[in-house]
């Protein structure tokens, strides 16, 4: 619960900003709205923790996503980022242990430096949720029950628009997303996973 409250003020910071900020829009309803849809891959950090004393990693995975961008003012946006379940592979000491689904929708709070420019770059933060279902044990876990607890955290991003026309666009961006999640094996706690991945997409973008 503690690790959940900044999280949430940094949500209500973010939601708070659009009506304070909405009347100092340039730009007309028309515009308002980016949609984006491409590819992103899931890079966990390389140094997931110990679970019951072994040393955990989790695989990559890509996925189609899509997000919605709402500007706020030409250079303040809000962003919901959501995908194709991803899948990862869990490991300890490099034996395959359990497979897991996710689902990371992410929200935030872009700045565009130059949102007129061919050339936009961004940077934004906010916050994740991310819910873990259909884990199960495999190889040396085969058979147990294998549980990741679902986890809140921040979130940062950062990437450049590239426009084609007046309304198309191609990004590329990253992000950071802080993931943490209590690990329990036939009911029993063995250890946090400490996940923390990047990921990196590329989309083609539309505004409207």
């Amino acid at each position: 619960m503690k690790r959940s409250v900044p999280v949430l003020l940094a949500a209500s910071a973010i939601f708070l900003a659009l009506p304070a900020h909405a009347q100092d829009n340039s730009a007309t309803n028309d515009g308002n709205w980016i949609v984006r849809v491409g590819g992103a891959v899931v890079v966990p950090t390389s140094s997931t923790g110990r679970l019951a004393g072994l040393k955990a990693s989790v695989g990559n995975d890509t996925k189609l996503s899509i997000s919605l961008e709402y500007l706020i003012t030409p250079n303040w946006g809000v962003d919901a980022l959501g995908a194709l379940p991803f899948e990862h592979e869990v490991r300890l000491d490099g034996m395959k242990a359990a497979t897991t689904r996710q689902l990371p929708p992410t929200f935030g709070l872009n700045y565009h430096f130059m949102p007129n420019a061919i050339f936009s770059p961004f940077v934004g933060a906010g916050f994740n949720y991310t819910r873990f279902y259909s884990t199960h044990g495999a190889g040396i876990l085969s058979g147990a029950s294998v549980n990741l607890e679902n986890s809140w955290g921040a979130a940062a991003h950062a990437g450049v628009d590239v426009k084609l026309a007046d309304r198309w666009r191609v990004t590329a961006d990253m992000r950071w997303i802080e993931i943490r999640s209590g690990v329990h094996v036939d009911g029993d706690y063995v250890g946090r996973a400490r996940i923390d991945p990047f990921v990196y997409g590329l989309s083609v973008g539309y505004q409207f």
